[in-house]
């Protein structure tokens, strides 16, 4: 069954970028047991794929793309606490 609500990445900064814009983590779903490989789940909106566009392809310093840089540290670190909690509680 397909679930066009949610979007699933393996990127670890994919799903950061995403966080820093305002889409909402629905959850973290390891791949599989012999993996340390994991999907963030997100809650998808028709703006998503417009917005990774920007993510990967636009010039270098597009405002489209540039956030406060203590907002990006701050996400790295709440993402990888959730990851690495994650990873222990399985």
């Amino acid at each position: 069954m397909e679930n066009t609500d949610k979007y699933l990445t393996t990127s670890f900064y994919t799903a950061v970028f995403l966080i820093l814009k305002g889409y909402e983590l629905l959850g973290i779903e390891k791949i599989d047991s012999s993996s340390r490989q994991s999907t963030f789940v997100f809650k998808d909106t028709p703006e998503r794929a417009g917005l990774l566009g920007d993510f990967y392809y636009a010039p270098k310093n597009s405002p489209k793309v540039m956030v406060d840089f203590r907002d990006v540290v701050s996400a790295l670190k709440s993402t990888k606490d959730k990851l690495y909690q994650q990873n222990y509680e399985r």
